[in-house]
């Protein structure tokens, strides 16, 4: 058995993460920017800046490259193709999605309604984010 092809992961990774940052900049800018803006000024916060945005467009890149080597690494025991990246998308929304987001609603720090569309978005984005790296992924 050999081990994870490294610079592929992060080949994969670099394109997982373009399709996420892309999908966030829809999200958050077209779909949820009203939202958003709201929701920030009732928290008596600055709207979301370049600052912020910068570390979010990295974070984006960073969670495709650990979808990508998820992906890898679990190829050996379920078989290369779309199911095993389908399987580590999931598995990654569920940890940097979904317990987030119930979290950030359930505090009441963002409305339930907002966060209810961008974690179910973000299901679809991590999920072509994965096809995405995975496709590019070769051991």
């Amino acid at each position: 058995m050999r081990g994870i092809n490294t610079a592929r992961v992060v080949i994969g990774g670099i394109v997982a993460g373009l399709v996420i940052n892309v999908s966030e900049f829809i999200v958050n800018m077209v779909v949820l920017g009203a939202d958003m803006n709201i929701a920030m000024t009732r928290l008596n916060l600055p709207p979301v800046g370049g600052q912020a945005i910068a570390v979010f467009v990295v974070s984006g890149f960073a969670l495709g490259i650990m979808t990508t080597w998820l992906y890898a690494a679990i190829r050996p025991r379920y078989g290369p193709g779309p199911k095993t990246a389908l399987c580590a998308g999931a598995a990654v929304w569920f940890f940097a999605y979904l317990y987030g987001g119930v979290g950030m609603t359930v505090m009441g720090v963002f409305p339930g309604r907002m966060m209810a569309i961008g974690t179910i978005w973000g299901l679809g984005e991590i999920l072509v984010a994965a096809v995405a790296g995975a496709f590019l992924y070769k051991e």
